[in-house]
């Protein structure tokens, strides 16, 4: 009965991924054609996912040339400036890392003191706040990974945290990734 147990939660973990991914991509194939192509007759499996495959790939090489980066800057600022839907896209650049100024949710990512005695943890430092006995504290968010919406507020000695060098926006692809973006700075002379 153990050995029946053991292989079938076995068999569960291997499949809930490989299964999600399946579901994930018929339902978004689905949903795209029930939108946009529903009365297409050139349209073929798969045509939803290329499409937007394809306007991803567009939109990042357009941001990527000067004449892109310009218009894209253009369409910041007037998105900004429109009165309800400014306030949304302004919360959801902050949630995403994008903030800036005094409009930014983290105003930089330092390495907090793990609970072990030689680890380090992405912090995101929410604001600084006023000395008390002469010590400065800065309110750090200590996200979780993957999923950085939720983790720790600590409030913690400035003279204990350690600039990582890393954008907001970085960190938290860190965070999503487990490690696996190719922003992964070198942290080894952060103890030094």
């Amino acid at each position: 009965m153990a050995h029946l147990t053991r292989c079938l939660i076995a068999g569960l973990v291997a499949i809930l991924p490989i299964g999600g991914t399946v579901f994930g991509v018929f339902w978004l194939e689905s949903s795209i054609r029930a939108a946009f192509f529903r009365d297409a007759a050139f349209y073929f499996p798969g045509l939803g996912l290329l499409a937007v495959l394809a306007g991803i790939y567009l939109i990042g090489l357009s941001v990527t040339t000067f004449v892109g980066r310009w218009l894209f800057s253009a369409v910041d600022r007037l998105l900004a400036r429109v009165p309800l839907l400014g306030m949304m896209y302004r919360s959801l650049k902050q949630i995403l890392g994008y903030g800036q100024g005094g409009d930014a949710l983290f105003t930089r990512v330092v390495l907090v003191p793990g609970r072990d005695a030689d680890s380090l943890q992405l912090g995101l430092v929410t604001r600084t706040l006023p000395a008390l006995g002469g010590t400065t504290r800065e309110l750090v968010f200590v996200p979780g990974s993957p999923n950085p919406t939720t983790g720790r507020l600590l409030m913690i000695e400035s003279s204990a945290l350690v600039p990582a060098g890393l954008e907001v926006h970085q960190a938290l692809e860190l965070l999503v990734t487990m490690g696996k973006s190719s922003q992964v700075p070198s942290f080894g002379a952060a103890r030094a």
